[in-house]
C-alpha cells in the first residue's frame, strides 16, 4: 500500500491479502463451531462471523512492536496478529501446546511474541489493561501504540469510563475500538444507552474519534492508518468505532430470540467478505482459479492445526499447581 494525499491506495497484491485473511478467519471459526459440536472443543465459544473486517482493517495496519488487547471474541484478532493457527487451535483444544499453555481456552488466548496481550472474559475487562501498557509507553518514553479492542456492551461498564478518562487526562498513546455489533450479548443498544452513537461518548473525555462503516475493510483500514498515525505523532488517545454485525449469535448457547431471523438475513449480503469479494470479482481483481487456491491453501492449514490439537498432550495432573504460585525453589533473578 502506498500513500497520496492521505488517502490508501490498495495494490492488488494487498487487496488480496486483505480478503485471505477475512476468509480465513472464518473458516477457522467454522471449523471450531462444528468441533464444538463434536465436544472437541468445550467451554464458551464465541465466533466472529461478520466482524472480520475490523481485526482485519485495523491490525494491519499496527506495526510488530505495538501491542493488542483484544476481548472474549479474539479468534479473528489473534490470527491477524500472527498467533499461529496450530497454537490458538490447541488452546481451544485445552492442550498443553497451546498459545496459553491450555488454561485460558477460548477465552483467554494469549502469546508473548506478537505482542498479542489476550483475550479477555470480562465485559470490558481489557479496558484497563490497555490503558496500564500505554501508561508503560508513556513511562518509558517509547512510540509503541496499544490497540484494544471491545464490544459496545462494554460502553455501560465502569471501566469503560474509567479507561477514557485516565487515557485523556494522561495522555496516553492508546487506540481504543470499538466493535459496535448492536446487541452486546443479547441487549439492543437502544434498550441500554440513552446516547447510541458510541463515538459521542469518547468526545465527552476529549478524545479525538471518529465512527466508520465496519463492513467495509478498505474504509476500517484507511481509519485505522489515519488513527493509528494520529496516535504515533501526538502520543494521545484515539477512539475509532466500527460499526458492524454478527451473523452468530453471542455464543453457541445463544438462542438468539432478541433478534429476528429475518434481520440477520438483511444483514448478509452486506457481511464483509461477500462484499469485498463481490467488488474484486466485479471489477476482475481476482481470478476464481485464485480464489479457490486460497481456500484450499486455508483449508489445508486448518487441517494441520486440527490435526496438532488432536495429537498434542494434556498437561500432566502433577503440573495443575504451576504458575498458580511464585515457584521458591527458583533462585531470584533466574
Amino acid at each position: 500500500m502506498t500513500l497520496t494525499a492521505g488517502k490508501p491506495h490498495l495494490s492488488r497484491e494487498h487487496m488480496l491479502d486483505l480478503l485471505r485473511q477475512m476468509i480465513r478467519i472464518r473458516r477457522f471459526e467454522n471449523k471450531c463451531a462444528e468441533l464444538y459440536t463434536q465436544e472437541k472443543i468445550r467451554g464458551f465459544l464465541h465466533l466472529y462471523d461478520g466482524e472480520e473486517a475490523v481485526a482485519v482493517g485495523v491490525i494491519t495496519v499496527l506495526e510488530k512492536r505495538d501491542r493488542v488487547v483484544a476481548t472474549y471474541r479474539e479468534h479473528g484478532h489473534a490470527l491477524v496478529r500472527g498467533v499461529p493457527m496450530k497454537a490458538v487451535m490447541a488452546e481451544m483444544y485445552g492442550k498443553q501446546e497451546g498459545c496459553s499453555r491450555g488454561r485460558g481456552g477460548s477465552m483467554h488466548l494469549f502469546n508473548a511474541a506478537t505482542n498479542f496481550y489476550g483475550g479477555n472474559a470480562i465485559v470490558g475487562g481489557g479496558l484497563p489493561v490497555a490503558t496500564g501498557l500505554a501508561l508503560a509507553s508513556r513511562m518509558q518514553g517509547d512510540d509503541i501504540v496499544t490497540a484494544c479492542f471491545f464490544g459496545e456492551g462494554a460502553v455501560a461498564e465502569g471501566e469503560f469510563h474509567e479507561s477514557l478518562n485516565l487515557a485523556a487526562l494522561w495522555q496516553l498513546p492508546v487506540l481504543f475500538v470499538c466493535e459496535n455489533n448492536s446487541y452486546a450479548m443479547g441487549t439492543a443498544l437502544a434498550l441500554s444507552e440513552s446516547e447510541t452513537d458510541i463515538q459521542h461518548k469518547a468526545a465527552c473525555y476529549r478524545v479525538a474519534s471518529e465512527a466508520v462503516d465496519g463492513m467495509d475493510v478498505v474504509a476500517v483500514e484507511a481509519a485505522a492508518r489515519r488513527a493509528i498515525q494520529a496516535v504515533r505523532d501526538s502520543r494521545k488517545p484515539y477512539f475509532l468505532e466500527c460499526r458492524t454485525y454478527r451473523l452468530r449469535p453471542h455464543s453457541m448457547f445463544d438462542p438468539q430470540l432478541y433478534r429476528d431471523k429475518a434481520e440477520v438475513e438483511s444483514w448478509r449480503p452486506r457481511e464483509p467478505i461477500a462484499r469485498f469479494q463481490g467488488w474484486l470479482e466485479t471489477n476482475r481483481m481476482i481470478h476464481p482459479d485464485e480464489l479457490s487456491r486460497m481456500v484450499s491453501e486455508i483449508d489445508a492449514e486448518i487441517a494441520e492445526a486440527v490435526n496438532f490439537a488432536e495429537t498434542a498432550s494434556w498437561e500432566p495432573v502433577e503440573q495443575l499447581c504451576r504458575f498458580v504460585h511464585a515457584d521458591s525453589t527458583v533462585p531470584t533473578g533466574q
